[in-house]
């Protein structure tokens, strides 16, 4: 395990992020590439807003709107989507239509909680946390391509970012609240996790980590809540650098366009913007890093 030195170098960049969509989102969150329809799925969690951003265009879409609060998005592999929700609803969204169906109505143990961040797994299944209530800390799910849904760990901060190493071995998982980031090893057979080791513990005072990706080479893009920054880590996790952004609450990064040579950062104004927060807060950002992504891996749950 790593913890990061205070002295973090700012990487240099060909331009400054870029605002693409100027919206003041309470939490914007879970920007995912949709690689066949070359648009941008993100999301505004507590007024449970889905958007599409198509670069081509300039547009951003309200594509659907939740009664409850949204926490979490993954593609199909069929080209719907699955849409985590609060009390542990897991719904089926086709984007074209509006249409949705239920896949869990509700789980008990998450009544006065919610889904927050998911990520499709490599087999076709979903790796889906939920935030600590004032009963209970929070939790880690796997939803198999069957529709099972198995309890992974239940001592969890705030459970956020989720990603894959290249090789498909190594899952990496962000604990918000503990500033941890875990790692363990991950079997695309079975869907199966073992060995969970503190791979970063991010120091006091300096944000919190939040969602993640990796990139083609294997390095980790961790977004950093109250840090104002995108932070970047090797698979050993050694903080390299990190990308400053104008805004204070960087919620969560993925990589898209042309080559996966973009990269989409959603941000959050929960409170609104301000001096401090940004004038930006809550836009959606686009940045060239020093990397290049890969294709999402796509849920094929009932599939």
């Amino acid at each position: 395990m790593t913890s990061e030195h205070p002295a973090v170098p700012t990487i240099e960049l060909e331009s400054s992020p870029e605002v693409v969509v100027d919206l003041p989102t309470q939490t914007g969150e879970g920007p995912i590439w949709d690689d066949r329809r070359h648009v941008v799925f993100w999301l505004d969690i507590p007024p449970g807003r889905l958007y599409r951003y198509d670069p081509a265009t300039g547009a951003n879409d309200l594509i659907y709107q939740h009664d409850a609060m949204i926490g979490g998005t993954t593609l199909q592999d069929d080209g719907t989507m699955l849409l985590f929700c609060s009390r542990g609803t897991i719904l089926h969204l086709d984007p074209d239509t509006g249409q949705t169906s239920t896949i869990v109505d509700s789980i008990e143990a998450e009544h006065d909680s919610r889904f927050n961040d998911v990520e499709a797994a490599p087999d076709g299944g979903v790796f889906c946390g939920t935030m600590a209530s004032k009963d209970h800390k929070a939790r880690l799910y796997r939803l198999a391509p069957d529709g099972s849904l198995t309890l992974l760990f239940d001592d969890l901060g705030l459970s956020n970012g989720i990603g894959f190493s290249p090789d498909r071995r190594t899952m990496y998982h962000v604990d918000t609240n503990t500033r941890i980031t875990w790692a363990m090893d991950y079997d695309e057979q079975t869907g199966a996790t073992r060995n969970r080791r503190k791979l970063i513990e991010n120091p006091p005072g300096e944000g919190y980590p939040d969602g993640m990706t990796v990139d083609a080479q294997g390095d980790l893009w961790i977004a950093r809540w109250d840090g104002r920054s995108l932070y970047r880590h090797t698979p050993e996790g050694e903080c390299t650098g990190r990308v400053r952004f104008p805004v204070r609450k960087v919620s969560s990064v993925a990589f898209g366009g042309e080559n996966f040579a973009d990269a989409y950062v959603s941000t959050a104004a929960p409170d609104g913007r301000s001096k401090d927060e940004g004038e930006q807060a809550g836009s959606l950002f686009k940045v060239r890093l020093p990397a290049t992504g890969k294709p999402p891996f796509r849920s094929r749950v009932g599939l």
